[in-house]
């Protein structure tokens, strides 16, 4: 197995969340089940590059492409990334390396799909070719706190309520745990009085550039970090085109590209 795709540090943090693996039988065991490591090495090939399940090599990596596939989808239904995800903030929190308490920011990137499947509709910037959307909400540093998947044809206003709900209680600090940052930066494509409403209610300053106004909002200097992200999450070539039918498993790709991200960010403090 190459261990440089699967480093110490992110196997430490991930060995702990998956589920045990299922009882042998003694009579008659069968084939040797891959172990988790190797596994998480072919889902962090297929990640890093992009090639198709059946392509990934098995003697480099340890393990075929196929059964990478079936373990990610059982650590998807088990619910491992979003868990993997949440305890990454808590400790970047801890460090004091996580800024929830001052700015956050939000925006949305079209993908193409080339399987369609579940949340996939006609992208309004590719011809109406099918795609999705990622949807991103990230600290003042770039730190991504949730990210969402709809079809390309929904509009990046209509998520903002659901992207802040999909920000895990933050722990590593006495006190409550934090869900909301006190201002939230985002372009024109939020400019909508009801949605400004909808921030104010939940106690959230909103800072939406206004539509029909001179180009120069001034936001630029806050809402880069967000744009930055989304290049590191699209460094990850299995994120820039969508190849998953079942959403669930592009959803849960995606939480372990902002996982690692969040684990690069741990490292500066070694």
């Amino acid at each position: 197995m190459r261990s440089d795709l699967v480093p110490d540090d992110l196997w430490e943090r991930v060995s702990p969340l998956l589920p045990p693996a299922p009882s042998r039988r003694h009579r008659y065991p069968g084939r040797l089940r891959v172990p988790d490591r190797a596994a998480l090495a072919g889902v962090m090939y297929v990640l890093r590059t992009g090639v198709a399940w059946r392509d990934v090599p098995a003697e480099a990596v340890g393990c075929s492409g196929v059964a990478a596939w079936r373990r990610l989808r059982d650590w998807t239904e088990a619910g491992v990334w979003p868990r993997l995800h949440a305890a990454l903030l808590t400790e970047l929190r801890r460090t004091e390396l996580l800024d929830l308490d001052d700015d956050c920011a939000v925006d949305g990137s079209h993908v193409r799909a080339l399987k369609r499947g579940d949340l996939v509709g006609p992208s309004p910037v590719d011809r109406a070719r099918p795609g999705s959307k990622h949807h991103l909400i990230v600290d003042r540093h770039g730190t991504p706190l949730a990210v969402t998947l709809t079809g390309g044809n929904r509009h990046d206003v209509t998520q903002l309520a659901p992207l802040l709900d999909a920000v895990p209680p933050i722990r590593g600090l006495r006190g409550q745990p934090r869900r909301k940052p006190r201002r939230l930066y985002a372009d024109r494509g939020y400019d909508f009085d009801k949605y400004r409403r909808v921030l104010w209610a939940r106690g959230i300053k909103p800072v939406i550039a206004r539509r029909g106004v001179a180009h120069g909002s001034g936001l630029g200097k806050t809402r880069w970090v967000v744009e930055r992200t989304f290049a590191w999450l699209h460094q990850f070539k299995r994120l820039r085109v969508r190849y998953e039918r079942r959403a669930d498993l592009h959803q849960d790709l995606l939480e372990l590209a902002c996982s690692i991200i969040c684990l690069r960010r741990l490292r500066t403090t070694c």
